[in-house]
């Protein structure tokens, strides 16, 4: 069966370009290279990427930890306030070990996360405001240590958005900042 489409005839692959096409070429480029230069700078000096380390960890290692700092922490009917500025949660199907949690405004917190089982999503955002929030992946063998401070008094929500199974919509936890 042959092409319904003909191809051009002659030499049509060694013609030259047309100034308009080589100028529009060229912005393209240049447009590209000022978008990828804007993404980079902002990446390296922009608030908007989650900084912070991550640790392999072993799972038996980091329950240890989450047990420890269970045992130091203070329990309120609130929730659990931590003993110093590290706060441990560690993602299960279907909780967070660890919430809910007390905190300050204007502290600055390490908040230590990991899963014991499966790959979960933690999604913090205030109790009124959709829009303002922030997405971690959280992966079992690995503890990842965001600092983090709170502006606002409010509770915060910590929900799972990455599917981990069956109860996976039951998975929430709170984190409360008080003045």
């Amino acid at each position: 069966m042959t092409s319904p489409i003909k191809p051009p005839d002659g030499n049509w692959w060694n013609q030259p370009v047309n100034r308009r096409e080589s100028i529009w070429l060229g912005l393209g480029a240049a447009w590209s290279l000022v978008l990828f230069g804007w993404m980079s700078t902002w990446t390296r000096i922009g608030d908007q990427n989650p900084i912070g380390e991550t640790l392999r960890v072993d799972s038996d290692e980091y329950q240890q930890k989450m047990s420890e700092y269970k045992e130091a922490a203070t329990e309120t009917e609130d929730g659990l306030v931590p003993p110093g500025t590290d706060v441990y949660l560690n993602a299960m199907r279907f909780m967070w070990d660890g919430a809910p949690v007390v905190l300050e405004t204007g502290t600055e917190y390490d908040i230590h996360l990991s899963s014991l089982d499966v790959q979960h999503g933690f999604s913090l955002r205030p109790e009124d405001a959709l829009s303002k929030q922030i997405n971690l992946q959280v992966l079992p063998g690995y503890e990842w240590v965001v600092p983090m401070s709170f502006d606002e008094p409010g509770t915060y929500h910590i929900i799972c958005n990455e599917f981990c199974g069956q109860g996976h919509r039951t998975m929430h936890g709170t984190i409360i900042v008080e003045e």
